[in-house]
């Protein structure tokens, strides 16, 4: 049994859409991999502890600014 498989060509708008379904596979990949740098790079730094701020005045330290 032979079996002839025939190509098609033409115009009508189909190989733009297999282009455009790339585009969105290429984009959903590229959002998956932004997102786990961004988590990776959460993860690396740790958020600041908490810390309460203390003015201190230290003698000797004033000075008068003249113009």
């Amino acid at each position: 049994m032979t079996t002839t498989i025939q190509l098609e060509l033409g115009f009508t708008g189909t190989q733009r859409h297999i282009f455009g379904r790339r585009r969105e596979l290429r984009l959903a990949r590229a959002q998956w991999w932004f997102a786990r740098m961004r988590e990776a790079v959460e993860k690396a730094w740790p958020e600041p502890a908490a810390t309460t701020t203390e003015q201190i005045w230290i003698p000797g330290a004033n000075r008068t600014l003249k113009v």
